[in-house]
């Protein structure tokens, strides 16, 4: 009963209690999990089709456009930052390795990490791998991207500086969408906020709206227990 649209340059905050399906709806924009009814069209093209075969060649062509960021940063712990940043578009033979590492290494710099290109993972903080993470999925040279609650794995002081990444993203003009629990992000930088609760979306609203004046039940009831803390 998911029905969604979201504009080019559009940023989209999704919210919900553990357990309404927040994830496991990005999770099917990216071909992750597959649907069981209805279709998800990328760009007016059909992508995505209940009963598709995994992995077939119109959803490969689609997921190479959309971005994803996990809640846990997923690095691989034997190469160095600069490598764990390059290896889709190597496997993917975007460019020579060359082009790509000079790539790479602009993408550190955008999310403010080109001074640890060839540390490992293990000695950066949550929030610096988290940014890598970004990074990562930004070589691919996505469309759109994904955010699976980016900072919930984070220490609170790390967060700032990874929501400020996203931040910028949005100021360029990225499709966005986003699982948080940031409610302050949510306000600032969406377009649009949404509400999910049992699989279903509740309410969606301009920001302004959605926080200060919010129609359904169970949408009131839910701000008033997170917003007290």
């Amino acid at each position: 009963g998911i029905d969604l649209s979201v504009q080019p340059g559009e940023v989209l905050s999704i919210i919900g209690p553990s357990g309404s399906g927040k994830t496991s709806l990005i999770r099917t924009i990216n071909g992750l999990e597959s649907i069981d009814e209805g279709e998800i069209v990328l760009f007016g093209e059909s992508f995505i089709q209940a009963g598709d075969r995994p992995d077939n060649r119109r959803q490969r062509a689609g997921v190479r456009r959309i971005g994803m960021v996990f809640q846990n940063f997923n690095l691989f712990p034997h190469r160095t930052i600069v490598d764990n940043v390059m290896l889709a578009p190597l496997h993917h033979g975007l460019g020579t390795r060359v082009e790509l590492r000079r790539q790479a290494l602009a993408l550190l710099d955008k999310v403010g990490l080109l001074a640890h290109a060839d540390k490992y993972p293990h000695q950066l903080s949550g929030g610096q791998q988290q940014r890598v993470a970004i990074a990562r999925a930004l070589a691919m040279k996505p469309q759109v991207m994904l955010f699976d609650e980016p900072t919930s794995a984070l220490d609170p002081e790390l967060v700032g500086d990874v929501l400020a990444v996203i931040r910028n993203l949005a100021r360029e003009g990225m499709t966005m969408l986003v699982v948080t629990h940031e409610m302050g992000f949510a306000t600032a930088v969406a377009h649009q906020v949404m509400f999910m609760d049992e699989g279903e979306i509740i309410e969606q609203n301009i920001p302004h709206e959605f926080f200060n004046n919010p129609q359904n039940d169970r949408t009131k009831l839910f701000l008033s227990q997170i917003l007290q803390h």
